[in-house]
């Protein structure tokens, strides 16, 4: 039994799963997890030192309260990962570009679980090891390692700023000794008394390279009544990889896009699902700043995490599409067992009104969910040229 191709991508999320379905004592109730955390059952997600927290909806009308835990690592682990991670610079970059090299993991610090490692606790009365709930927080953790391996550092004790933070000290204190024991090469380029002595300009040294990726901006301290550190930081990120987008491909990704649009893109830059008070403080200035209120800008990156700027097109512009792939769609849904959807512009909506697809202008549909009776649509699951494959995230057939 394994849940990891429909669970996770890496290697690193595959490993997770791998811990859960090995030390689990029943079959029943992992498959039962992995139905819940595909249905969305998992609301927001904190992680910290040690500690996944989650509510899981099931049977009853209040959610349950679950946890998993982890051991963290000791100061001495800590200070072997991150040497290994110094000596080697491809390994920062690939940390930089949310990757998690084998290496890194294999440099004799246990950083992913073992089976039998994960120790789950859920409000619920079922006494399985681990019940439905805690199954589907796993599940659902592991997308969350395949977004971030920051995530897994987290709950083995240290977070992103922390960690990049005492890399930068690692490798300027490499950087002095190297500068010490070896002379630097001279730059190239053209001494003022030669250009001054001569007619004839002479010919300006080529171009350094682009480097292969943006650099780590520094650290910004906090102070009473100065800027937010973390708006700073993530502000500074975010200039970096547009300046090494122009540098490398003389193109700006987002200069067309609208101040909300940009706003929209910032917060579903922040990595995971759970809302920390950094991630509310993030969404309420934003909000604040373009006019409207947190619950639009959640909604609207639950769209953008779906399909970027065509998904959030698709939120918030409703329009008319001409006949062909939309009238095709009824009798394809018609086709594997769904009731007759009603249609409204370029909205599909289910009868029982808590299930929506939407045509997207790229020609793809995008599932929506809503309580039944709520006119309250959130973007879910992965877009599809299929109607039927865009509801796959949803349930079966029978559940819709």
């Amino acid at each position: 039994m394994s849940g990891a191709d429909a669970f996770a991508e890496t290697w690193w999320g595959n490993a997770w799963v791998t811990a859960l379905e090995e030390g689990a004592l029943d079959a029943a109730r992992l498959a039962r997890g992995r139905a819940y955390a595909g249905r969305g059952y998992v609301d927001a997600i904190t992680v910290t030192p040690g500690l996944v927290l989650a509510y899981v909806h099931g049977s009853r009308p209040r959610p349950y309260r679950v946890q998993v835990r982890v051991r963290t690592l000791s100061d001495g682990d800590w200070d072997r990962f991150l040497d290994a991670a110094a000596e080697r610079p491809g390994h920062i970059a690939a940390l930089l570009d949310k990757e998690m090299p084998k290496s890194l993991a294999e440099c004799g610090v246990a950083l992913l679980p073992g089976p039998g490692e994960l120790e789950p606790h859920c409000s619920c009365p079922d006494s399985g090891h681990p019940c439905k709930h805690a199954a589907a927080l796993c599940y659902q953790t592991a997308r969350l390692l395949d977004e971030d391996p920051f995530v897994l550092l987290l709950l083995r004790g240290r977070g992103e700023r922390e960690l990049l933070d005492a890399l930068s000290r690692r490798n300027a204190a490499r950087a002095a000794r190297a500068a010490q024991e070896q002379e630097p090469a001279p730059l190239p380029g053209v001494r003022a008394r030669d250009v001054i002595a001569r007619r004839a300009l002479p010919t300006l040294p080529a171009p350094l390279p682009p480097p292969a990726h943006p650099e780590q901006p520094p650290t910004y301290p906090g102070s009473p009544g100065g800027p937010d550190p973390f708006a700073l930081d993530q502000l500074a990120t975010d200039a970096a990889a547009r300046a090494h987008a122009l540098l490398t491909t003389s193109r700006d990704p987002v200069a067309e896009l609208t101040l909300w649009q940009d706003a929209v893109r910032l917060a579903a830059a922040r990595p995971g699902s759970g809302l920390t008070a950094a991630t509310r403080a993030l969404y309420s200035s934003l909000a604040s700043a373009t006019g409207r209120t947190p619950a639009d800008l959640a909604r609207a990156v639950a769209a953008w995490r779906q399909g970027g700027f065509d998904a959030l097109s698709v939120l918030e512009e409703p329009w008319d599409p001409p006949a062909g792939r939309f009238d095709r769609a009824r009798p394809l849904l018609l086709a594997a067992d769904l009731p007759a959807f009603r249609p409204w512009r370029n909205h599909l909506t289910h009868p029982r009104g808590h299930a929506q697809l939407r045509l997207g202008h790229n020609g793809l549909w995008y599932a929506y969910e809503s309580e039944p009776g709520h006119d309250d649509w959130w973007p879910r699951g992965t877009p599809d040229l299929d109607p039927v494959g865009a509801l796959t995230g949803l349930g079966a057939p029978g559940d819709l």
